[in-house]
């Protein structure tokens, strides 16, 4: 089983922060591969369902960000997991926004919901990092990624989301590699297509 968690705040209000990026990503997947029903269990709201026969267990906490090692611990203790059975996808200030970078284990650089979660059950766990960019001061953090995604940004944000949703798949399998390829594959603008040929395969003239 992979437990696949996506980090934000609970409540309306928060729903399009920057913040809440991970809880959009989830939201997607579980839509996209047609999970089971959202229920409430370990302090959040739970939906399973299964990439290739591995069963998947999507998780929101709603513990809000600074607690969310709360719910993903029970969930991890509750089906004896290990770390490597879990993928948490979060916002990160410093990648510019629509960039995603696939990390596995190390530091928190600040994330007070993956620190949250270290605490609880150790560092050794796959991370999804989708970029919301650096408002450029220190002070300025928390209201950047408290605030709403700009209608400009959404033009991004939907596509991303449903690229990442296509590739989760390889997440489940723990191919990072395979995730991050995949997500640039899907991403990746059409080449031009190239220029019409008279019959015969030669242009003329």
């Amino acid at each position: 089983m992979h437990l696949l968690v996506g980090l934000g705040n609970p409540g309306a209000k928060h729903s399009r922060n920057r913040h809440n990026i991970g809880f959009m990503a989830v939201d997607e997947i579980v839509r996209r591969h047609s999970f089971g029903p959202w229920r409430k269990r370990f302090e959040g709201r739970c939906a399973e369902g299964n990439f290739d026969g591995e069963k998947i267990l999507a998780l929101k906490p709603d513990t809000f960000m600074n607690e969310s090692g709360r719910a993903v611990g029970a969930a991890v203790r509750f089906y004896k997991l290990e770390p490597g059975d879990l993928t948490v996808i979060h916002d990160e200030i410093d990648l510019a926004p629509e960039k995603v970078r696939f990390k596995l284990g190390g530091g928190h650089a600040g994330h007070n919901g993956i620190r949250d979660i270290a605490a609880h059950i150790g560092a050794d766990f796959a991370r999804v990092r989708i970029g919301v960019g650096h408002p450029g001061l220190k002070d300025r953090v928390t209201g950047h990624v408290l605030d709403d995604f700009s209608k400009a940004e959404l033009q991004w944000v939907a596509p991303l989301l449903a690229a990442i949703a296509e590739a989760a798949p390889r997440l489940a399998a723990g191919d990072g590699a395979g995730f991050s390829n995949r997500l640039a594959m899907i991403l990746a603008p059409k080449e031009a297509e190239p220029p019409a040929q008279h019959p015969g395969g030669r242009d003329s003239g």
